[in-house]
């Protein structure tokens, strides 16, 4: 008898990205204003271009690096880890991985087991839970406080604790939220982590975005809490490295090689090639970082102008971090995000991305991506305006 294959309950389980859905949604529409992906669209800077074709040149890429990447990479990186962040790292404490994706995805299988239980505040990148469920674990979601900037709640975090919580997973500068996690959270929520005897992974990709004097901190930073940390970073947002697929996480050295595990399974090593643009990255000026942080300054602000001048629709609360914010949809019709973001694409030629993709506290929002010209976020609300009227 012939039947059709089927795939794992793990995988059909798990809904289709909503990110994913509207960037192939918005392929049928004529001329879309693209609002949807937090994919940066300046191009990678040309010395780490260069890094990369003089590596080709010599013979460097062609083969294989070893499994936690080239040895003058990951001692660049714990250097940068050591001036930027405040951790003491070690060459020994790094895995060069393929984006954040896959270092958080090795970490988390590396550190729980079916079933158990990994905290995450929502709304949340809604990636981060398809990697707790393709561990087979459980997460969990504790709601943030969106009238206090989507602050951690704390109270409601400690009473999610069961014996089955095995860890705590945050994104900051949030995503989809652009909320920065401060030092006084963090270290609250270290205090909570050692006091219940869980780990923490946290996704710090939009670390260098940060606005209006904020800063971020690197909870690894913090000595008594570091060998319960891994922290994961990625070259994408901070070098315009999308395509590049590389980045790297940060742990206790005893823990790498069971992270490294799970990374040679998904990938061996990361391209060789993208290592060397990424040390070349880390080696080279950093005067483009500056550029993008204050396009993305002068972007965010523009988006807020516009948000204003639709206040009986969207509420908001201003990002301090990465280039996405996510309003509160006032309309009845945003009691369905997702029905509302593919409407405002089908017939106002608007892509967005549905608030209910990052957790159930996400509804009624829809997440806006500033790092675009200044000329896109004009157009997309240029045609919000005139769809909104109708």
């Amino acid at each position: 008898m012939n039947t059709r294959p089927r795939a794992s309950t793990r995988t059909s389980e798990i809904p289709t990205s909503a990110i994913h859905e509207m960037t192939r949604l918005s392929k049928q529409v004529d001329d879309p204003a693209f609002l949807s992906w937090a994919k940066p669209t300046a191009d990678t800077p040309g010395h780490i271009k260069e890094a990369a074709v003089s590596a080709i040149r010599d013979g460097l890429v062609g083969g294989y690096s070893t499994n936690a990447g080239i040895p003058a990479l990951r001692e660049a990186i714990a250097e940068k880890l050591r001036r930027d962040n405040g951790i003491p790292a070690d060459p020994a404490e790094i895995l060069t991985t393929v984006g954040a994706v896959e270092g958080l995805t090795a970490a988390v299988m590396a550190l729980i087991d079916p079933g158990d239980e990994v905290i995450v505040p929502s709304p949340t990148y809604s990636t981060h839970v398809l990697q707790i469920r393709l561990a087979s674990g459980v997460p969990v979601y504790v709601p943030t406080l969106e009238e206090d900037g989507f602050a951690l709640d704390f109270d409601a975090l400690e009473g999610a604790i069961s014996p089955r919580t095995r860890a705590v997973m945050l994104c900051t500068p949030n995503n989809p939220s652009g909320t920065i996690f401060d030092e006084p959270q963090l270290r609250r929520l270290a205090e909570i982590v050692l006091e219940h005897d869980l780990m923490l992974i946290t996704d710090e990709a939009y670390e260098y975005f940060t606005f209006d004097g904020v800063e971020h901190f690197s909870v690894a930073s913090i000595p008594e809490v570091r060998e319960r940390v891994v922290s994961c970073f990625t070259f994408t947002k901070t070098y315009a490295m999308t395509g590049w697929r590389i980045g790297y996480l940060h742990a206790d050295a005893a823990l790498v090689p069971q992270i490294g595990k799970a990374h040679i399974a998904f990938s061996i090593c990361p391209p060789v090639v993208s290592q060397y643009a990424a040390l070349g990255a880390l080696e080279g000026p950093q005067d483009c970082v500056d550029e993008f942080r204050e396009h993305y300054r002068a972007a965010r602000d523009r988006m807020c102008e516009r948000l204003d001048r639709l206040d009986g629709v969207f509420d908001y609360q201003r990002p301090t971090g990465s280039y996405l914010m996510f309003p509160r949809i006032l309309l009845d019709e945003g009691r369905d995000s997702e029905r509302f973001c593919k409407r405002l694409l089908r017939e106002g030629r608007v892509s967005t991305t549905p608030g209910a993709d990052f957790g159930p506290t996400g509804e009624r929002h829809l997440r806006l991506s500033f790092c675009v010209p200044e000329s896109e976020i004009d157009k997309a609300f240029d045609r919000m305006e005139t769809y909104l009227a109708q």
